[in-house]
């Protein structure tokens, strides 16, 4: 082989080489963009999980994880947002398309402790406009046999305010008021049984949600920390 080749060859390699190690050890993650104008006020989209630990102010000893994450397939790119107790189990999934930031898929997790995908009738949880109010309502099986249950998420924005999060870190947030109601419908009986509840639901520049609570704050979540997926498996796991 000639000198010129093979020393060409190194060349190339070495760039090869380089480029790989940069991007390997690189702290920058791929990130997704969104036409959604408030989408500076919705999770972070990159491809690397985060897991939300949220601790209930109102009593310390009630957990939830969020484990936020985006994906992409045929349809196009979006964000999952998977729900858990504090034990652990799945509770339910939101699917997030990325452009527009309107639930695509909504899954829970049945009495049966089954996946069910649920049947989606409108499909706006996070606000495009602030000026209107969203509806996100979905169908899936009750807790007792023979009955469905209708969820329904009316938003509407309140406030822009700064708040403080993660004991010394700021960020401008989103505050809105929820009316969340749950229908619970027995097709044969043709029974109703309706309940209405209020929260506000809280929403930083940069982070997503990162509080939620009641009327007089008796529920109480508010973000206490962004897990990585290895030490959230090292909590579950205790």
């Amino acid at each position: 082989m000639k000198k010129w080749v093979f020393f060409g060859l190194v060349v190339l390699l070495a760039t090869f080489i380089g480029w790989f190690v940069k991007g390997y050890f690189s702290d920058d993650t791929f990130a997704y963009t969104s036409k959604n104008p408030n989408a500076a006020f919705f999770y972070p989209l990159d491809t690397v999980p985060k897991i939300y630990q949220y601790r209930n102010v109102a009593n310390g000893l009630d957990e939830e994880f969020h484990r936020i994450y985006t994906v992409e397939d045929a349809v196009g790119p979006h964000l999952i947002v998977e729900v858990y107790a504090g034990d652990g189990r799945l509770r339910e999934a939101i699917n997030y398309n990325i452009d527009s930031l309107v639930v695509q898929d909504h899954m829970v997790v049945n009495r049966m402790q089954s996946k069910e995908k649920a049947l989606l009738y409108k499909n706006k949880l996070f606000p495009f406009d602030l000026q209107q109010e969203t509806w996100f309502a979905s169908k899936f099986s009750g807790v007792t046999d023979s009955t469905v249950i209708l969820q329904e998420v009316f938003r509407q924005f309140q406030t822009k305010k700064s708040i403080r999060l993660l004991t010394n870190k700021s960020a401008m947030a989103f505050v809105f008021k929820d009316k969340i109601r749950r229908t619970v419908l027995n097709p044969f009986t043709r029974k109703e049984n309706e309940v209405i509840g209020l929260q506000h639901s809280v929403f930083a520049e940069g982070y997503g949600l990162v509080a939620w609570y009641n009327r007089n704050k008796s529920i109480h979540y508010r973000l206490e920390r962004i897990l990585t997926q290895k030490e959230w498996i090292q909590i579950i796991a205790r």
